[in-house]
């Protein structure tokens, strides 16, 4: 019967609160930016912009080090930023590759 407790616990007020609030939410799309640079690596280098890249990247850095500085840390947050900086450095890496690196002839 753990199958109904489960069911339960999941229907609780508790939990239907905690999902529409933005301790759920907040971090839900939080998530969504690094996971879409991840997959966006195996696409075609040219859908990608240099000044998006830019800013996510700095957007990144700065809450990665709130997430640090933050008391009590959010080790949740930081990770998620972490992840994030280095899929726009990995994106950035392949729009200099791009736009500057040497072309074939």
């Amino acid at each position: 019967m753990a199958t109904r407790r489960l069911i339960n616990y999941l229907s609780s007020k508790e939990i239907r609160d905690w999902l529409m609030s933005t301790h759920f939410w907040g971090p839900f799309a939080t998530w969504s930016i690094p996971i879409a640079a991840i997959a966006d690596t195996q696409k075609d280098v040219n859908l990608i912009s240099g000044k998006m890249t830019f800013a996510l990247l700095m957007y990144s850095s700065i809450f990665m080090r709130f997430a640090w500085k933050v008391n009590p840390r959010n080790l949740l947050l930081l990770s998620c930023h972490f992840t994030n900086t280095c899929a726009q450095l990995t994106q950035g890496t392949r729009y200099l590759n791009n736009k500057y690196g040497k072309k074939n002839i």
